[in-house]
């Protein structure tokens, strides 16, 4: 798609990144609170002691798994960096300059740019101990690294050079060391070749890529360089396309758009400003446009999205990148759910972002989100901090219509009460979890039915021990598990006879399941034992059918119908937030009451228990509080669930 239009281009032009500190107009226009609040975020690291990177907090993950000790000591130097940055580049008084520098060369003297966990040459294969300075590794850090080194160059330019262009010089030495060089000779799985599977690290580097080699002048990196640079990244962005369906579902979850569409959008709209408009209809193109809002269809409410996959239930809140897409797409719903969540963001500045780039943009467009937020409603904020108290339309009147991926099989149904989101699709997505036919109810934006998301990323995450981690198996979804046989992990364990039917009325889905615990024609299913270990076991034939409805009739109710065919026992897990009370009844049914919010009726379960279970990662202590509930219920043939 990209490199058709690329090929065409004959010539690049200069590429303006924004203005740099000469550009006083520009800098001296931001809105004053804004320009005060960047100031004193960068006064915070007046005098900072940059942290010490050691050797053994590295050989940490490879020992012990743990990957954020080193990581948080190195993420919260380029934090720092950035914070000067800015504050530099809004006073312009020299102050914040001596802290730049020590940043600059802290990070220029580190021996890799690679975290711990991604120091690997080959996809999915253990990582080495420590990194080969001689050989380096581009992962999404080291490109961060070079985009943040590159655009602080390039913002402080003019002033680095009156204290020595030496600084300048070891910049781009380092960047051509660490990135270019093996840019150019060499092939990372994240590039693509049409064969492997792609994901949010594509465009994620490939907009760090560029970055580090648009801001160069010339004379670092001729045009002729420039212009390979750009064939090899259209190549990467188009093999990430490749992996998307029509309909623009991110099946890594709504908390990996970020990294997903968004570095998407900064990938093209950096290719488009350094070929003179040239992919101007890219934007226009529907799988572009379907990506760009997939964000705005699975939003619940707040911060909190649809969050199957490796994904928090709180995902974050949407800024500049959803904006500009939104406005180069031809999306006005996108841009102004973006700049009604913007408003409402506690962090507008992104301290916590580790790129420079994104901090930019999201600065240089501050008034103009502010004034479409007051355009939407009426409103307005010219303050900074939480002092927002206009009667703005929540983010969520923005993304009222019901939505259908038939690319990942997600179904999003809402009225003005509830939202239920329910998957189909297949165990084979990128940052999977075992969840195929699962579902979540919300209603009036509270969880009721949830999915967890993921624990803390660790060295098992992302290893073949993957599913030994329980949030990533079946057992902890809202789905069955049959004597023990859990779903397992691949493309090829996927729902079939999948169907959805949406009328504006009533929204339905109906799959068959049972393909997600054995391949059809085998006589294998998978037993996770107590300690985690995935076993094979015969008798998985016995799983003979198992097939989910999963209906919302609007303004009314939702209904879930599963019917069982099968001789091994079957037992159907609900993961809730809270622990509901639960009251028996005549004939197999069951009420679930979450307090005066709604009540569940189930019927068809022979027994039902609840246990609570303790969340004692931080992540997901974050998102639910100290624990969840998991209700346990025996199904003969058939259960309901009724939620009104």
């Amino acid at each position: 798609m990209v490199q058709e239009y690329i090929t065409q281009i004959d010539h690049i032009t200069d590429f303006a990144l924004s203005a740099d500190i000469a550009g006083r107009q520009e800098w001296g226009s931001l809105p004053g609170p804004l320009r005060q609040a960047l100031i004193r975020e960068g006064e915070k690291r007046l005098g900072y002691t940059y942290p010490v990177l050691t050797a053994s907090d590295y050989m940490e993950f490879s020992e012990m798994g743990n990957r954020s000790h080193y990581e948080e000591a190195m993420f919260d130097r380029r934090r720092a960096l950035n914070a000067l940055v800015l504050a530099e580049c809004t006073e312009n008084s020299g102050r914040f300059l001596k802290d730049i520098i020590n940043g600059i060369y802290c990070i220029l003297e580190e021996s890799t740019w690679c975290v711990p966990a991604h120091n690997t040459y080959i996809r999915d294969t253990p990582q080495e101990p420590l990194a080969d300075y001689t050989r380096p590794v581009i992962d999404l850090f080291a490109g961060e690294t070079a985009a943040v080194l590159a655009v602080a160059e390039y913002l402080l330019r003019p002033v680095l050079e009156k204290v020595s262009p030496l600084i300048s010089r070891d910049i781009n030495f380092r960047l051509r060391e660490r990135i270019l060089t093996p840019y150019f000779e060499q092939h990372f799985w994240w590039m693509g070749d049409g064969k492997s599977q792609m994901n949010n690290w594509t465009v994620w580097v490939t907009q760090n890529i560029l970055l580090a080699a648009f801001t160069r002048p010339d004379a670092v990196l001729p045009p002729e360089r420039k212009r390979a640079v750009l064939d090899k990244a259209a190549a990467s962005v188009d093999y990430f396309l490749a992996e998307y369906g029509e309909d623009g579902c991110c099946d890594e979850g709504a908390q990996y758009y970020d990294r997903a569409g968004i570095s998407l959008f900064h990938c093209l709209d950096i290719m488009d400003r350094v070929t003179g408009g040239a992919l101007c209809e890219v934007f226009r193109r529907p799988k572009i446009r379907n990506i760009a809002d997939y964000i705005r269809k699975v939003h619940i409410k707040d911060n909190c999205y649809v969050n199957f996959a490796d994904c928090s239930l709180k995902a974050g809140r949407r800024g500049a990148g959803e904006y500009l897409f939104g406005k180069r797409a031809g999306l006005p719903a996108l841009s102004a759910f973006a700049a009604e969540d913007f408003v409402q963001d506690e962090d507008r500045l992104l301290t916590d972002e580790q790129s420079l780039y994104r901090r930019l943009v999201q600065i240089m467009h501050w008034n103009e989100m502010e004034t479409a937020c007051r355009e939407n409603s009426g409103t307005g904020n010219s303050e900074m901090g939480n002092s927002y108290t206009g009667n703005a339309l929540p983010a969520g009147a923005f993304c009222p219509e019901d939505a259908w991926f038939p690319s990942a099989g997600l179904m999003v149904s809402r009225d003005s009460r509830f939202l239920l989101a329910a998957k189909a699709g297949s165990n084979g997505d990128s940052h999977n979890h075992n969840d195929v036919g699962s579902f979540m109810v919300f209603k009036d934006g509270e969880p009721l039915f949830i999915d967890l998301g993921v624990e803390t990323y660790c060295k098992k995450t992302f290893s073949e021990q993957r599913y030994e981690i329980w949030t990533m198996q079946s057992q902890y979804h809202n789905l069955p598990a049959f004597g023990g046989v859990l779903q397992q992990a691949g493309r090829r364990f996927c729902a079939s006879d999948m169907s959805c039917t949406m009328d504006g009325k009533r929204a339905v889905l109906h799959m068959e399941i049972s393909g997600a615990y054995r391949l059809r024609g085998s006589d294998t299913g998978s037993v996770r034992t107590p300690d985690g270990t995935l076993t094979l076991t015969g008798g998985a034939e016995q799983i003979r059918s198992y097939t989910r409805t999963v209906s919302h009739t609007k303004e009314e109710g939702i209904l879930i119908e599963d019917y069982y065919d099968g001789d091994l026992p079957a037992v159907l897990s609900l993961m809730t937030k809270n622990m509901p009370r639960i009251h028996p009844a005549e004939g197999n049914r069951w009420e679930l009451s979450f307090g005066d919010l709604a009540v569940c009726t189930v019927t068809g379960a022979s027994t039902l228990k609840a246990e609570n279970i303790p969340l004692n990662d931080p992540k997901l202590r974050d998102a639910w509080g100290g624990s969840a509930c998991r209700i346990l219920a025996e199904i003969q043939e058939e259960i309901h669930l009724k939620i009104r």
